[in-house]
């Protein structure tokens, strides 16, 4: 069943991992590799009824016994996770505010407290021995079109916590910014919490660009987060992708992928691995769709987008998917073709 190639010594197969915010397009995708793996997976959902599918999803897929759901309403409450984590031996992170409100202090504080908390409950589960964290490429830079701007494992967005944090009124142009802020806060704090309480576990951290690719199941998610965007754009809506600048992209499922690698290889531990394919800017999926879908009219190419020039440490990350017996990055066609299962 698993194409991948595992080092199970860290996290043998059959053992059971914790995936918070299941039921996401990150998040389903973690818990959907991990399975593909040999592990059993326990996830996180605020409500079962509106996450009952996940469950029905991988069961029929894995098998009865193999996933469960767990409840948690409020990540941010102290003590949010202690009940998931027990008997887990990894704990991924993917959980998130997703609000997009331009209020750094509905944001930040509970994306700040809900991946202590799961690092608390999880250094206190002495079973738990990897903790893997969904960062963000935010988390080091904004996108900055025609700008070189070089990163490396020591970068933070410093910049977006300053603009995250300037003074009301809080207009609807600083939600990304507070967005980056609240990653770049949160896996900060993450590392800190490390150094200072020097739990059982080793840590590691993902920070994926934005995502592109199959979605686990389109009748219960639609194309939830970025994935709705290569739809938008299929669809000719030029207005809604112009929210995102030209940036790096990366294919959901090789972003999975480098979750699993951070969960179980031990020279994994203690990085940051930059889930960055290429760069793009909307043109670029303009021509792709061109060339797979000859007989549909698309919008004209779009003026004035500009480039992404940074230069980012990804080939770290293509080389753990090779070592995983992938080829590298998924190709660009074949992302955007699964992501637009259920459109085109």
């Amino acid at each position: 069943m698993c194409a991948l190639k595992i080092d199970y010594s860290i996290v043998p197969k059959d053992s059971l991992v914790l995936v918070t915010g299941v039921n996401g397009l990150i998040g389903s995708h973690v818990a959907d590799q991990c399975l593909k793996a040999g592990f059993r997976v326990r996830g996180t959902v605020r409500d079962t009824k509106k996450a009952a599918w996940v469950k029905e999803v991988f069961s029929k897929e894995y098998g009865p016994g193999r996933f469960e759901e767990i409840v948690v309403k409020d990540m941010a409450a102290d003590g949010a996770f202690d009940e998931a984590v027990k008997d887990c031996i990894g704990v991924l992170h993917t959980a998130n505010v997703m609000t997009f409100s331009a209020n750094p202090h509905e944001v930040i504080p509970p994306t700040i407290a809900g991946a202590t908390n799961c690092a608390r409950a999880a250094m206190n589960e002495a079973s738990v021995k990897r903790f893997v964290y969904t960062s963000s490429s935010s988390a080091c830079l904004t996108p900055q079109p025609n700008k070189e701007i070089t990163i490396d494992k020591d970068t933070w967005n410093q910049d977006a916590i300053k603009q995250a944090w300037k003074p009301p009124p809080y207009e609807q142009s600083r939600a990304f910014e507070v967005y980056a802020a609240s990653k770049t806060q949160a896996e900060f704090e993450l590392w800190e919490f490390v150094k200072k309480e020097k739990p059982n576990f080793e840590l590691s951290a993902v920070l994926p660009n934005m995502n592109t690719g199959r979605v686990i199941s389109v009748a219960n998610q639609g194309h939830p987060s970025t994935a709705g965007f290569q739809v938008q754009l299929y669809n000719g809506n030029v207005d809604a992708v112009l929210q995102l600048a030209p940036q790096y992209w990366v294919d959901v499922e090789d972003d999975a992928r480098l979750h699993v690698a951070a969960l179980t290889r031990k020279d994994t531990a203690g990085e940051r691995i930059f889930a960055f394919t290429a760069p793009f800017n909307w043109n670029d999926f303009l021509a792709v769709y061109r060339k797979m879908f000859p007989n549909k009219k698309f919008v004209d190419d779009i003026q004035g987008l500009g480039r992404d020039l940074s230069k980012v440490p990804n080939q770290r990350a293509e080389e753990l998917l090779k070592e995983m017996g992938r080829p590298g990055w998924t190709r660009l066609e074949d992302s955007l073709r699964n992501n637009l299962e259920g459109v085109a």
